[in-house]
Order: C-alpha cells, then structure tokens, then sequence
C-alpha cells in the first residue's frame, strides 16, 4: 500500500519558497518560523520524509567516492535497513547525489533513482549503507515506487518537503493526499522567485481539488492551514 502522503511546506504570503528575501516582521523571524514548521513536522508524526534531488543536495554534499573495486550490485532494489525510527527518501533520477554516511539527521537514506544509474554509484550507495530503489523502466513510476516503500519498509506516513517540482509532480500525479502549509508573516515580492508548487506549463487546474481540514494559529504569526487533496 502506497504511504498517506502529506505535501509540508512553509512559505511567505505570496506563496514564495526561499526565505532569504522574505520581509521582516515582528511576530518572528527565519529561525522561530523554522522552529514552528519543525513542531509541525513532528506532530504530523511521519514515518519518512521526502525531496528531491536539489534539496537534498543542500544537506547531502560528499564527493563521488565509488569503491575501487566491486562485484555485482543489485539492479533493482537494495534496501538493507528495515525498521527504522525514520527515513529520509530522496528523488534521484540521474544520481548525482552522494552521501558520507547512512543516515541525515538521524533517518535512514532512501534514494529513488531512474534505470540509467551506473553500476558504480549503486555501489557507492551499497558501500555507504543506503536503501535505494531503481526505476524499471525509463521513466520512473513514483507511484510504484511509494507502493514497494510501503510494502518493504513499513512506511505508512510520509511528508513530502519539496522542491517546487517535485512537489508538483506528485500533486500532478494524484499521489498527494493531503496538504499542510505554514503561511508566515511575510512577503518576497521578487520576480522570477520558485514557489512552493511547480507543476510546469500545464499547471494543476482540473487535476486536484483542495478541502479544508483545519486553521489553526501557529504562533509567532503564523497559520497552519491542512487541506484534503482530491483529484480535481
């Protein structure tokens, strides 16, 4: 069974992404709305986490270090580490992370990749001790993929923290079932800045529909908004 996917994300009121143009305000500032998201995150009690590839590459910054010599690997799924307290999965399609060590912030890595991805950084992953998936065919069928998550890992709960893109595929393609969103005190304004949601030229309308579940003040001027994501 897929996990019950929840898209979390914290932005300025005019839905921007990055806080480093964010204007001041004096309910708070980066680091208090970063703690309320944080507390948001941990009540929503997920199993896992996930992002995509540039996001996570902001925490994941190792080196290319394949092992020198390697046997076969496996081509398909590698998933050494069961029962975990928590997994960090990351969307990996052309394997350009790399990791130096099993873990991020505590949670077991989990990298999705498409089926173009050399033997050698399987093996830099296998080395390293991380779980990852391997896409059967071109293109890399997410909803597959969360399914074989759900069935081999146990994750139930899973909290999808962008990017942009990344979170607009998934909403795209159905696999979002609900949406929690921290609305700070502040505006960008800046042009060109991401959002929280890219869904590319075609957009989401007609593909998802959102349903109050519940607004709730958050402290230090924020609002915790959670929607119920139906297919539109």
């Amino acid at each position: 069974m897929k996990p019950h996917i929840i898209c979390h994300m914290v932005t300025s009121l005019d839905g921007r992404l990055h806080p480093s143009g964010w204007t001041r305000s004096p309910d708070g500032d980066r680091a208090t709305w970063s703690e309320v998201y944080e507390r948001i995150h941990a009540a929503l009690e997920p199993d896992a986490w996930m992002v995509g590839r540039t996001t996570l590459a902001e925490m994941a910054r190792a080196e290319p270090h394949p092992p020198a010599d390697f046997g076969a690997v496996a081509r398909s799924q590698h998933l050494p580490v069961r029962g975990a307290q928590g997994y960090a999965i990351a969307i990996d399609p052309s394997g350009k992370l790399h990791f130096s060590g099993p873990t991020l912030g505590g949670d077991a890595v989990v990298v999705l990749l498409g089926n173009g991805i050399a033997d050698s950084h399987l093996a830099e992953l296998a080395a390293d001790g991380i779980s990852y998936l391997v896409a059967d065919g071109p293109e890399m069928d997410l909803a597959a993929m969360l399914e074989t998550l759900g069935r081999e890992l146990g994750i139930r709960r899973l909290l999808l923290e962008g990017g942009a893109k990344t979170n607009g595929a998934l909403l795209a393609a159905g696999l979002v079932d609900e949406f929690s969103l921290v609305l700070t005190p502040t505006l960008d304004g800046r042009p060109a800045i991401a959002a929280i949601v890219d869904a590319g030229p075609e957009g989401l309308a007609g593909k998802v529909e959102l349903s109050l579940i519940s607004c709730e003040n958050a402290g230090n001027g924020c609002f915790h908004l959670r929607y119920a994501v139906g297919r539109g």
